[in-house]
């Protein structure tokens, strides 16, 4: 397990992950009890043995957690402190974050939250419960009804025939509940899309091919007809649907002249 490098602003996550390292080696023993008495003339053996655990326990540790330290952190009295446990606790007084600080970050931190849509909104919501066990560990606990409006307020807008269903219900869901009705509509509304935008292909599809059917009948028939219109134009009369030879007005006219 790599360990953060401590930056002065890390101090909780930075020792909890310290505190794991040097558990997982079997080092810790320094860190989870008290230094015993010295040994003595008089001590017995089994004193002596518990005594060089915590011994070799405390020197190691704290070789170990000055090594992961910046040099520029440690601070005028490291030198002095000769136990792994003293030396967190004065690492703690200059860089730990007040519980009050913290819980005003995690505080704007989950009401600010906001989905995307895009991601597992599974993975989002159990986030935001993340950060509200952390709250209740800085004895700020947020009440289940409280957190699944913030849940639902933080969804976005193709969430909102969702979210106007749950207010509607009397009966209250339990987060668990949010959690899996909230994945099954963002299921519900990615094959809602799938399926838009197929029909959407769909009707484009059809359009190009009415386009291109009419333009091959127009292709197949406006010029010629548009030709033979000309044609059948009456030189005689001017009008259109008729040659002059059939034309009434002409035969009338030669007729009238004598000319038939």
């Amino acid at each position: 397990m790599i360990n953060p490098v401590f930056n002065g602003t890390n101090f909780k996550d930075w020792k909890e992950n310290m505190e794991i390292v040097l558990g997982c080696m079997d080092l810790d023993l320094a860190l989870r009890i008290e230094k015993p008495p010295s040994p003595t003339d008089s001590s017995t053996s089994e004193e002596r043995k518990d005594y060089e655990k915590w011994d070799r326990s405390n020197r190691i540790s704290l070789m170990i957690i000055k090594r992961d330290i910046p040099e520029v952190f440690m601070g005028a009295r490291s030198e002095e402190i000769i136990s792994a446990k003293d030396f967190l606790v004065e690492i703690e007084k200059h860089f730990a974050r007040s519980d009050k600080t913290e819980t005003s970050a995690l505080l704007q931190s989950l009401i600010s939250m906001k989905y995307d849509g895009k991601g597992n909104v599974r993975e989002y919501i159990m986030s935001m419960l993340n950060i509200a066990s952390k709250l209740k560990a800085l004895k700020l606990e947020m009440s289940e009804d409280l957190l699944i409006h913030l849940i639902l307020i933080s969804l976005p807008l193709q969430f909102e025939q969702f979210k106007v269903s749950y207010n509607r219900k009397k009966e209250k869901w339990s987060l668990y509940e949010l959690i899996s009705y909230c994945a099954q509509e963002e299921e519900r509304l990615k094959q809602e899309k799938i399926e838009s935008a197929h029909s959407a292909s769909t009707s484009k599809d059809k359009g190009k091919r009415k386009k291109t059917d009419n333009f091959k009948n127009e292709i197949g028939k406006g010029p010629l007809q548009k030709k033979q219109k000309q044609d059948d134009k009456c030189f005689f009369c001017n009008k259109v649907g008729h040659v002059k030879k059939n034309c009434t007005k002409y035969h009338a006219w030669c007729a009238k002249k004598g000319l038939s």
